[in-house]
């Protein structure tokens, strides 16, 4: 059963990623989109949930309401329209291969690739955290709904963005590799723990991989993109 609401006081994505979260995260809500340009949520619930319990879920700068427009123009209507999970993940694929290609073009002709496994990994945190920079205040807010430490810590997430960009410049510019290695190690590991616990207890929640600019879902290819840089550093460290 799906239930339409007018949502106001949200200014940014990461106001609307906030919003989401807390929605999903009531028990009656089976699945909670919300667009921040029209100020709606479609909310699909398992059992009526009263107005007032979804209004106390959310901080008081915001104001849920019945949605009033007529079926045609509501959020209801475009229900149905709501883009698939490999749909949304379409620029996270598009990302990776840019980067793995430009790697290869990068280091075709090399006989050790290690060398290009450092580039692909200056370059994915490069342009990772540059999604990020484009809305410094809302990716705080998005990252700690699943970074274990961005939860205890509150300025990790503001610190984050930058951290990412100061790895990829040691990897790209072969300094302290061995300690950027460790900690890439020590940052994903800890990301990653989060991620899986949030795809075990089925949580519909924002990725915050590439910021709030990209609306990505919390899906099995966000564990793999993790996944992929612990392995390297593993390797990187081993060799």
């Amino acid at each position: 059963m799906q239930q339409i609401y007018s949502i106001k006081g949200m200014t940014c994505n990461g106001c609307r990623a906030d919003v989401e979260n807390r929605l999903n995260d009531l028990q009656e809500v089976q699945k909670a989109v919300v667009t921040l340009d029209r100020e709606e949520a479609v909310i699909e619930v398992s059992s009526d949930i009263a107005l007032e319990k979804l209004q106390n879920a959310l901080p008081d700068k915001y104001t849920i309401t019945e949605h009033k427009n007529d079926f045609k123009n509501s959020a209801f209507a475009k229900a149905d329209s709501v883009p698939s999970k490999l749909q949304q993940l379409k620029p996270l694929f598009l990302i990776l291969g840019y980067i793995t290609v430009t790697t290869v073009l990068l280091n075709y002709n090399r006989e050790n690739w290690n060398e290009a496994m450092l580039d692909f990994m200056g370059m994915f945190y490069i342009v990772f955290s540059f999604f990020k920079m484009l809305d410094l205040k809302g990716f705080p807010t998005s990252f700690r709904m699943y970074d274990p430490l961005a939860k205890i810590l509150p300025a990790y997430g503001w610190v984050y963005p930058f951290i990412e960009t100061a790895l990829g410049l040691l990897f790209l510019m072969r300094l302290q590799v061995d300690i950027a290695l460790i900690a890439t190690l020590v940052i994903l590991g800890v990301t990653t723990i989060g991620v899986t616990k949030t795809l075990l207890d089925k949580k519909s929640i924002q990725c915050a991989c590439l910021g709030t600019a990209l609306k990505l879902p919390m899906t099995e290819a966000t564990f793999i993109e993790n996944a992929i840089m612990i392995v390297m550093a593993v390797f990187m460290l081993l060799s």
